[in-house]
């Protein structure tokens, strides 16, 4: 097969309305079907919006759902095991509020929040949240799993948009807050003690008017106080538009809401647009005091928001982001094994090779980063971060393919066998090494340079220097010397233990 595949797209003439320079055809799908955000969503008027002139300076509170969210979301729900040792790892990194189940939906949830309750090593900061639908036996259920734990966010959750209120739930507005009501009268009955949590799922496709009424009727239910805050979760359950408009969202409740000194205004991306980590940066800036989201981004669908992107964006930034990343590949590994998906090689700050350079230009820029530090900051082209924050080494952050340039080529030589290759002679070995390179399709380690090395230029043999031969130049460092020879055959360059084994050996060279 040759060419390009032949894909569905009509001929003729380019759009009305498209630049003139634009040289694509209509794709030929269906896309007339959709109707844009703006048609769909009623969003607020923020003619004064503050969120694009504000930065963040603080982490918020970060709380991960992998354990409910996350969990189903996998083909292989964990079992009880596999829950502990995902909390077991939460609770080391340092989330103060852990989101751990669904317990009235299976018995596995069921049963883990209530191996919890009767484990005495969980930190007195750390509180356990447990998620319920607005239907009494199931809010009675998840009561009875939290007995006997000493903080408890209990996270009722409905849906409220339009096309889930008439088509999944079929009852209106006045009926979905009625229901909601319902269960939040027998939520504060059942837990005086608990706090209470509140997701109006799919806020990103509800009325604003609609959300800001049940949210104030809840915190005046639940009787929220500074002392005692309760939790308005407003989720992009299903990502519709650009972050922007979903940061317009949140001001809008965060300038609105009652009470607002006694509520923690939180926020739960999903992925659909893959722009989660946006929303929930931009979300922040609005006035969103807490964040849902799962380590490394699983969830439904295209995942939820990626908890270890947005916290270490901050340590980028230089915000502490309050939570312990100082040994990814373990907690990466850990996520592995207990969600039984594997985290991608290329995923921010926590894949095999995000720290790695195989192009020669970025090559030499690392290189040249690592020479010249001097103080305290970091500052290394193409490296966002140093990598031994999160624990990893500098061994791989260069890396030799037939794509590698001299400088990745020498500092790899330099850093590993401490030889210092004249400029000259580094271009010549980094043609030698493309082309085995090419040829074996494969990646060179500091190893096999060395050895290509050794094998190119440590060549004895000659005996003396022929008369028609000009020596060039000498140089050595602390390992080898160098010389490059200048003969009617061409120029060569040799090493070897002296100057003059240098010469010898470029003569050597020049002779095969």
């Amino acid at each position: 097969m040759t060419g390009f595949p032949t894909l569905n797209t009509p001929s003729g003439p380019v759009p009305d309305g498209a630049p003139a320079w634009n040289p694509q055809r209509r794709s030929g799908m269906p896309y007339e079907k959709y109707r844009p955000f703006h048609e769909r969503v009623v969003v607020p008027a923020l003619d004064d919006r503050r969120w694009p002139y504000k930065v963040i300076e603080r982490a918020p509170l970060w709380v991960p759902v992998d354990l409910r969210d996350g969990n189903q979301a996998l083909a292989e729900p964990m079992d009880t095991p596999r829950k502990r040792r995902m909390f077991d790892l939460l609770v080391a990194m340092g989330f103060k509020e852990i989101e751990v189940g669904y317990p009235s939906a299976s018995q596995t949830d069921y049963d883990f929040v209530r191996h919890l309750a009767t484990r005495t090593d969980i930190p007195d900061d750390v509180t356990v949240v447990v998620f319920t639908p607005a239907r009494a036996e199931l809010i009675e259920r998840t009561f009875a799993s939290i007995e006997g734990l000493p903080r408890a966010v209990v996270h009722l959750y409905t849906a409220t948009a339009p096309i889930w209120r008439d088509v999944v739930l079929g009852r209106g507005r006045a009926e979905i807050k009625a229901m909601i009501m319902e269960a939040a009268t027998l939520m504060a009955r059942l837990g005086p003690s608990v706090r209470f949590q509140f997701s109006p799922e799919v806020f990103n496709l509800t009325e604003p008017d609609y959300i800001l009424e049940i949210c104030d009727a809840l915190t005046a239910l639940w009787d929220a106080s500074p002392d005692r805050p309760m939790i308005h979760n407003l989720p992009a359950t299903v990502e519709i538009a650009t972050p922007n408009v979903y940061a317009d969202q949140i001001e809008y409740m965060h300038r609105n809401l009652a009470r607002r000194d006694s509520v923690i205004l939180s926020v739960h991306p999903h992925n659909d647009r893959g722009t989660g980590v946006a929303c929930a940066e931009l979300a922040m800036l609005a006035g969103a005091q807490r964040v849902e989201g799962c380590l490394f981004g699983n969830g439904e669908r295209t995942g939820n928001v990626d908890l270890v992107t947005l916290a270490l964006n901050l340590h980028a930034q230089g915000v502490d982001p309050m939570i312990d990343f100082s040994d990814i590949d373990v907690i990466r590994d850990t996520v592995a094994e207990c969600n039984r998906l594997p985290v991608h090689i290329r995923h921010p700050y926590a894949g095999d090779l995000v720290y790695t350079a195989f192009s020669g230009t970025h090559q030499d820029a690392i290189s040249k980063g690592f020479a010249a530090r001097t103080g305290p900051l970091w500052e290394v082209p193409y490296l966002p971060i140093d990598p031994a924050d999160v624990g990893r080494s500098y061994e791989a952050v260069i890396r030799v393919n037939s794509q590698s340039g001299k400088g990745g080529i020498a500092h790899l030589l330099q850093t590993h066998y401490g030889l210092s290759l004249p400029r000259r002679m580094r271009a010549e070995f980094s043609a030698i090494v493309q082309q085995a390179t090419d040829a074996s399709g494969k990646e060179y380690g500091a190893a096999d340079l060395h050895s290509l090395f050794t094998a190119t230029y440590l060549v004895p043999g000659a005996a003396s220097v022929p008369a028609d031969t000009e020596v060039v130049a000498r140089e050595h460092d602390d390992h080898l010397a160098y010389a490059e020879i200048r003969t009617p055959e061409g120029t060569f360059w040799g090493a070897g233990p002296t100057p003059d084994a240098a010469v010898l050996s470029a003569v050597t060279r020049s002779r095969r």
